[in-house]
């Protein structure tokens, strides 16, 4: 299942901005190839298979129903390669906020990061596993920063899980077996290290077994997971305060 018999497919998208920690995978496309702010196109099937093998048909169908994600116009969205040892096919993409839509101006501290990022991995086995209840698992990573007020909210945690749990239910995405984690986490810099003294972030990891090879209303619950710890509002509202818990 694992090393030389897994295989990671190459995204379809142009390069942006890595996640601001964490395991970073690399974006496809050439040097400066444009940031997309959302999706303005149909993502094409980016199929480059190895030459000792094809991807599955339902690893196809499970791609092709992400590449129809059509994200808001604040979050840019990319493809990356994805960690290839995580299952025999896996996939990956990136999300993340683009500054100016919560009024930063990019790099304002000296870090080309955006505040909010995250990335959204698809798992195939297709001799399935009992942990998966499946053949297919997602897997997300999404992290925001968190302003000086919300540091050590009790509630914090519970709001956090609740903007994935509310995001798949709105879109309809179902699936079982749904785990994950929030974190809340602070590093301070010191000496000749680029950045802001101080982040204080919160951190929430998360896996679930999508039912279905159609995967797209699990892309966009994604998206509107990262929107969410962004504090953006609803798409059509007006947003006159940052996000509380």
């Amino acid at each position: 299942m694992t090393g030389p018999s897994s295989h990671a497919v190459p995204g379809c998208l142009p390069p942006a901005r890595d996640a601001r920690r964490g395991g970073r995978g690399t974006r496809t496309g050439g040097p400066g190839a444009p940031v997309l702010p959302g999706v303005s196109r149909r993502l094409e099937f980016p199929l480059v298979p190895d030459a000792t093998a094809s991807p599955p048909p339902e690893f196809r169908r499970a791609v092709a129903s992400l590449g129809t994600l059509r994200a808001r116009p604040e979050l840019i969205v990319s493809a990356l390669d994805a960690p290839p040892r995580l299952a025999p096919w896996t996939w990956a993409l990136s999300v993340e906020v683009a500054d100016s839509t919560l009024g930063r101006a990019a790099a304002d501290d000296g870090v080309d990061e955006s505040d909010t990022s995250g990335r959204l991995i698809l798992l195939h086995d297709p001799a399935g596993q009992d942990a998966w209840e499946g053949t297919f698992r997602l897997v997300c990573f999404v992290q925001a920063r968190l302003e000086p007020e919300q540091l050590g909210d009790e509630m914090l945690p519970v709001v956090g899980w609740s903007w994935l749990t509310e995001a798949l239910e709105d879109h309809g995405a179902e699936h079982v077996a749904l785990g994950g984690t929030v974190t809340q986490t602070s590093s301070v810099r010191f000496g000749d290290i680029a950045g802001p003294r101080r982040d204080d972030d919160v951190e929430l990891r998360a896996s679930w077994t999508p039912i279905g090879t159609d995967l797209s209303r699990h892309a966009a619950a994604f998206c509107a997971f990262v929107a969410s710890a962004a504090g953006l509002p609803p798409v059509g509202a007006v947003s006159l305060v940052h996000r509380t818990v």
